[in-house]
């Protein structure tokens, strides 16, 4: 990698239909990366960097939003905590963000957040509820989106979607998920360019490295939750993790305040 990654990670992992976010701390850059989902990142109280490009300058910002394929890196030295949130393109709020960042990137002003983010580090760090968090966390998506989540994706693409998310820990080819859309092949995959803004096997890697999270979330170590959610092995999920979030698995210690209560109860994080 050309830049350090984060040398240490601690916290937790919580995902929704069309979502998922990271909060929690660490220290270091991000090498430069991209992936399939749009970006949220919030760097609290202080102290976030991002960098848009391979080569281009730092922002100190309080958050920002990155489009989805956009090459960007993040710094969070000098964060007390830090949320990292991912809008998948499909859903009405994705929609949305993709056409209010069609010319780039956006930094948000501090106090564009300022009152739900301390309302998500209470649910997080004092509460110590995953429901509670979960439920900011989808407030955030719908009030920088704008958006109220009600308006319908195309029903054959989200059929699709539910297909793979069932089979995750499987091989999955395009004649079948196609087939769950009730298209031909050629049909469905231009279809699901044209709604996500990435082949579908980009997609199913999206959504096998989000499974990973939520096994690890409930105990499982590295090389289990990587054959579970479809991996070949460990080397390939730490391939996919560097492309995708800038980073390999293994400095992301799901050791935070709600990890307890995951592993309590198994399946809620799904």
């Amino acid at each position: 990698m050309d830049t350090p990654s984060v040398k240490r990670y601690q916290g937790d992992f919580v995902a929704w239909t069309g979502g998922c976010a990271f909060i929690g701390g660490g220290t270091g850059a991000l090498a430069p990366h991209a992936h399939y989902a749009i970006q949220l990142v919030i760097g609290a109280p202080q102290g976030l960097r991002v960098q848009f490009g391979r080569n281009g300058p730092w922002h100190a910002c309080a958050a920002a939003l990155i489009p989805s394929r956009a090459v960007h890196s993040i710094d969070v030295t000098d964060c007390q905590w830090v949320a990292v949130i991912f809008i998948e393109p499909e859903t009405p709020e994705g929609k949305t963000l993709t056409a209010r960042l069609r010319t780039g990137p956006e930094i948000l002003e501090a106090d564009a957040l300022a009152v739900v983010s301390r309302r998500l580090y209470r649910a997080w760090h004092t509460q110590r509820s995953p429901d509670a968090v979960k439920a900011i966390f989808r407030e955030i998506v719908r009030q920088v989106s704008g958006t109220d989540g009600r308006e319908p994706s195309d029903l054959r693409v989200l059929a699709a979607v539910d297909f793979i998310r069932q089979r995750i820990h499987q091989p999955v080819t395009l004649a079948e998920v196609a087939g769950s859309a009730h298209l031909s092949p050629s049909r469905f995959r231009h279809l699901f360019v044209q709604e996500t803004g990435m082949p579908l096997r980009t997609y199913v890697l999206w959504r096998r490295l989000l499974q990973v999270w939520v096994l690890l979330m409930q105990g499982e170590n590295l090389s289990t939750a990587a054959h579970a959610a479809g991996f070949a092995d460990s080397a390939h999920l730490s391939r996919t993790s560097r492309a995708m979030f800038g980073t390999p698995p293994s400095v992301l210690q799901m050791k935070g305040p709600l990890t307890t209560a995951a592993r309590r109860t198994p399946g809620h994080w799904g």
